[in-house]
């Protein structure tokens, strides 16, 4: 089974995914674990993907300088003629969700979207979450010689490096129908809660906008960022950026520290993989408590006070 991913980067960065998707496919392969970048002047982005690919496809061209959905698939089914993909993983962004159908439709191949868990003991399964996040489905892709997944960000983010090796190739594609005329940099958050090692995380019980103020004191002592629930989140308290769950981001930091937060289902299941979970909430009953390591049953508002105290003692 020759399982590829295809690599995103954007703006001269490569997307932490591409590794997560890359530890997925050591984890699932049963020949080759490989991975495609496409772009002009991308070659630099392959010895950090052959850390974790057997093999890494360069390949290179003006024309590939932006992202544009038709002339990719069609320099990827020209390569993939002689390359046969029995699994192509694909970031479940906005590169992938757009790329993944219309390659899926080139190779006659079944598609899902979303993926939390991808399983080839028995065919092809794969696990998402349905309903918001409200239940897990596994499904089972009908029989087919190639399959096209796109795969949630921050699911795998654990791997062994595996020292590939890199190939470059030449592939041109056709003119496309579409064009690209500018890019327009998007607003973004200042930090990426699914890269940081340290979360403090503020849930309902923070009662107002400006005890946020108190979080971000505690994570700053801590060198850790500040993220929220979604009732956090829809108040305006933070960006949305900032919120962990099913409708938000899948996070798995070091160490989650939860202020106040409940432990809703959809919260939860976006945050139970951090190595350290520690809970403090003044109800006994929080489900949060049902997957933190250590938890405390104390108001926060007394709790949170103490503890920036004594690491600022610490620290002197």
């Amino acid at each position: 089974m020759r399982v590829f991913a295809i690599a995103e980067h954007r703006m001269g960065e490569l997307n932490p995914t591409s590794i997560e998707l890359l530890n997925l496919a050591n984890a699932i392969k049963k020949e080759s674990s490989e991975a495609v970048i496409l772009g002009k002047d991308v070659k630099g982005f392959a010895d950090e993907l052959a850390k974790y690919a057997d093999k890494v496809w360069v390949i290179q061209d003006d024309s590939l300088e932006f992202f544009n959905p038709e002339t990719y698939v069609d320099v990827l089914m020209q390569f993939f003629a002689n390359n046969k993909p029995d699994i192509v993983l694909l970031p479940n962004t906005s590169f992938g969700i757009e790329l993944a159908p219309l390659l899926a439709v080139k190779l006659n191949a079944p598609v899902a979207t979303d993926v939390v868990g991808v399983d080839v003991s028995d065919g092809v399964k794969v696990s998402k979450y349905i309903f918001q996040g409200k239940l897990m489905v596994d499904l089972k892709l009908r029989e087919a010689e190639s399959y096209v997944l796109a795969i949630r960000q921050g699911v795998f983010k654990e791997g062994s490096e595996v020292g590939g090796s890199v190939e470059e190739i030449s592939l041109k594609p056709s003119e496309p129908k579409r064009k690209f005329v500018q890019y327009i940099e998007p607003e973004v958050g200042e930090v990426d809660i699914t890269q940081a090692d340290i979360l403090v995380t503020v849930g309902r019980g923070i009662d107002d906008a400006s005890n946020i103020e108190l979080a971000e004191e505690l994570a700053e002592l801590l060198g850790g960022v500040v993220a929220g629930s979604r009732p956090v989140i829809d108040n305006g308290w933070l960006p949305k950026d900032r919120q962990i769950g099913i409708s938000g981001k899948t996070v798995k930091p070091k160490l989650y520290l939860g202020l106040a937060v409940s432990g809703a289902f959809q919260h939860v299941m976006g945050m139970k993989d951090s190595e350290l979970i520690i809970a403090i909430n003044k109800d006994p009953e929080a489900p949060i408590f049902g997957v933190a390591h250590y938890g405390i049953v104390g108001d926060i508002f007394e709790v949170v006070p103490e503890l920036v105290e004594q690491l600022s003692k610490l620290k002197g």
